[in-house]
């Protein structure tokens, strides 16, 4: 069985009305950045970055995977697919893919503050149950964090990333600039000759990635278009 690696970021996610992370005016969900997503901001005002997280996972819980997230897990009945994804939402999960790496944390998980990537002081909260309140201790005894890799932390999964695109034979990107890394560097790491698609309606991405094609196509219609070729490959 063929090996599909698939990397998505914002793009796959804002058919289903989620921001995710953030755009080119430096604002998420009407937020500064620096102010909910990096360390110094959660250290100046962690009530104000719990307070936000808890937001997001109420809107992350409104939401439905789109038609994109569907053919991806669709994949599967086919392929060995492991999904690579920047997006800190579940709609991946929710669609039914089964391996997916996140680069960027998961919203709705929340760790130790003194060691976020401690698996004893993880825990996946639930629709019901998606608010954090502020001060609220980790089982350490530190505050309770977002499990969100904030700008300017290290990525920890980025080498597993990189293990899964070295092994794939085809891989798929959907909904990313290419421009944030380390995520950006992966397709460096595709063997010689892989077939590389890239869904994104942007006519300026992917010049100089190798074996190209370009779908110029939001996630769902270029999915759906993708889908067509594989069938006839």
């Amino acid at each position: 069985m063929k090996k599909i690696v698939v990397l998505t970021g914002a793009g796959m996610s804002v058919e289903s009305g989620l921001k995710t992370f953030r755009n080119a005016d430096g604002l998420w969900e009407n937020y500064p950045v620096q102010k909910v997503a990096t360390h110094e901001g959660w250290l100046e005002d962690p009530t104000l970055v719990t307070n936000f997280y808890n937001m997001l996972r109420k809107k992350c819980w409104n939401v439905k995977p789109n038609e994109g997230h569907r053919l991806v897990a669709e994949l599967e009945k086919n392929y060995d697919v492991t999904v690579v994804t920047q997006n800190v939402d579940n709609l991946h999960e929710q669609a039914g893919s089964s391996k997916v790496i996140h680069l960027h944390g998961e919203l709705m998980k929340v760790c130790s503050s003194r060691d976020v990537d401690d698996p004893r002081y993880q825990q996946l909260l639930t629709a019901d149950n998606c608010e954090v309140e502020p001060g609220t201790l980790a089982g350490d005894g530190s505050l309770l964090r977002p499990f969100i890799v904030f700008f300017g932390e290290a990525v920890p999964n980025i080498t597993l990333a990189v293990e899964e695109v070295q092994q794939a034979d085809i891989l798929i990107i959907i909904g990313t600039s290419l421009v944030v890394y380390p995520a950006a560097g992966l397709v460096h790491y595709v063997k010689p000759g892989t077939p590389v698609y890239l869904i994104d309606p942007s006519p300026s991405l992917g010049s100089g990635i190798q074996h190209l094609t370009h779908i110029q196509k939001g996630a769902s219609e270029g999915m759906k278009e993708l889908t067509i070729l594989l069938g006839k490959a």
